[in-house]
């Protein structure tokens, strides 16, 4: 696991899985924490890759939700990361193909309290979308909740590969020119 402070790179340790492994930059957390309100707490994309299992789902929310609180980001938004994550890592497992080297890339950044992450996989048969509503189907609610989490939320669809994003506490780093 990552804590402010330190540079993550390299394989995981056997408590998170021997098969997850890090590319990284050093976290920060900078500002001046004297003055209330003026405190900006930065870290810089994390990419974490994780076999096409499960069980990876469980491992990517316990890192995630431990990074964004030793950086001490809104506890709504860690919640809400958490349970973003968790369904975007389910569904590149049930609904899509493994990368090529039988992982899915899980990546995360804070920008002033603002959490980005995003799951790319090896896609699948459909563009991810979310579900019509159906009071009898047992499941397909996954991305209606990601979308009402999310201050904004997308997918980018390439030849060999599907990335679905979500921007938690404010827009998207991606909408800065």
């Amino acid at each position: 696991m990552c804590l402010a402070g330190t540079n993550v790179q390299g394989v995981v340790g056997r408590d998170l899985t021997s098969d997850m492994s890090w590319t990284g930059t050093t976290v920060r957390v900078g500002g001046d924490f004297t003055t209330a309100g003026n405190t900006e707490v930065r870290m810089p994309a994390q990419t974490l890759s994780v076999p096409w299992a499960m069980s990876s789902a469980v491992q990517v929310r316990r890192t995630l939700v431990s990074e964004l609180r030793a950086l001490e980001v809104n506890d709504t938004v860690v919640d809400e990361a958490e349970i973003v994550i968790s369904e975007l890592v389910a569904n590149a497992i049930r609904h899509a193909q493994p990368l090529p080297d039988g992982m899915i890339r899980v990546n995360w950044a804070v920008n002033d309290g603002v959490v980005e992450v995003s799951v790319t996989d090896g896609g699948g048969p459909t563009t991810p979308a979310p579900a019509p509503t159906s009071p009898w189907s047992a499941n397909g609610r996954g991305l209606r909740i990601v979308r009402s989490l999310a201050h904004e939320w997308g997918v980018k669809d390439d030849v060999d590969s599907c990335t679905v994003w979500v921007s938690l506490g404010g827009p998207s780093l991606r909408s800065v020119p």
